[in-house]
């Protein structure tokens, strides 16, 4: 899925072909509604399949939009158009597939160009977890209980291969047959905690989320920062997927928590913009969202 990638899709394409030495590809890219050329970009190459989806569908849209032109396949890869993928990797991702029990494979990413660790792990979201991330800062104290932070700090579980609750969702091979159970991704979530709630589906499928370190994806947007509305939006779409999956009271304080979280950080002014919309929940229709997409025709996705 792209969007306004102009400056980086090609490197990822490019990488994409030199694997298929190794490994028969059908590249799929969904454009949702580029304004720098991007579609152009990618209708030069004949060897890819360009999807304008007429409108900014958020990614689990954008996903949603390629998945009937997918045929039949043993296995569906999800990439964002911000990735390059060092050599070997998809190899290496393939191979953790066929473990037991296996239903998807995530890389170890890295900040591209500091080559610095991307911690992209996660466990599902808890109240005490979420509490610990809000009285001691989220990424500050790396050497507390894995139970007392949502993200996994610990880099000693960066260097081994083992099964995770998820993982940010740049960069995830998924089984075929287990794609076709899991289904459509949720576009209520349009951006952020998509991937938590695909995971969790793929957990209930009775299958586990892989994490592979010997797989490398370089991350030009993992290091990045993101805008106050992308920002309030990761927050607003953590609380939604605990109210999806959890009980009234559950849901409430893990709400109070979130909140605490900003208020504890409210002299800058993005988390009192993120404090006052997780308070009103009237505000969250505010929030950024799917366009309407303009049906397009077969001829138009060239």
């Amino acid at each position: 899925m792209t969007y306004n990638s102009a400056d980086t899709v090609d490197n990822l394409l490019a990488d994409l072909r030199r694997d298929t030495v190794s490994v028969a590809l059908r590249v799929v890219v969904v454009d949702n509604d580029s304004t720098d050329g991007t579609a152009d970009i990618v209708a030069k190459h004949d060897d890819v399949q360009l999807i304008r989806s007429g409108g900014n569908l958020g990614y689990a849209g954008g996903i949603n939009r390629a998945r009937p032109h997918l045929r039949p396949c043993t296995t569906v890869m999800i990439l964002n158009p911000d990735l390059r993928l060092r050599e070997g990797s998809l190899a290496a991702m393939r191979n953790a597939l066929v473990l037991p029990d296996v239903g998807s494979v995530v890389p170890l990413s890295l900040h591209d160009g500091a080559g610095q660790l991307d911690l992209t792990l996660r466990r599902e979201p808890t109240i005490l977890g979420a509490l610990a991330d809000a009285l001691i800062g989220g990424r500050r104290v790396s050497g507390r209980p894995r139970w007392l932070t949502e993200t996994e700090l610990q880099r000693n579980r960066y260097r081994t291969a083992h099964a995770v609750d998820w993982a940010t969702g740049a960069a995830m091979l998924i089984r075929g047959d287990v794609e076709q159970a899991v289904g459509d991704w949720d576009e209520s979530y349009f951006l952020y905690s998509e991937e938590t709630d695909y995971c969790r589906r793929i957990r209930d499928n009775g299958c586990h989320v892989w994490f592979e370190p010997k797989a490398v994806v370089e991350h030009k947007g993992g290091g990045s920062g993101t805008s106050s509305a992308q920002s309030t939006l990761m927050a607003v779409n953590r609380v939604r997927y605990v109210e999806r999956h959890h009980g009234r009271l559950y849901a409430a304080t893990y709400r109070w928590v979130a909140a605490l979280s900003e208020a504890l950080r409210a002299r800058d002014p993005l988390h009192r913009q993120t404090l006052r919309t997780l308070l009103r929940r009237e505000r969250w229709r505010e929030l950024p969202s799917a366009t309407v997409a303009t049906p397009q025709p077969h001829g138009a996705d060239r």
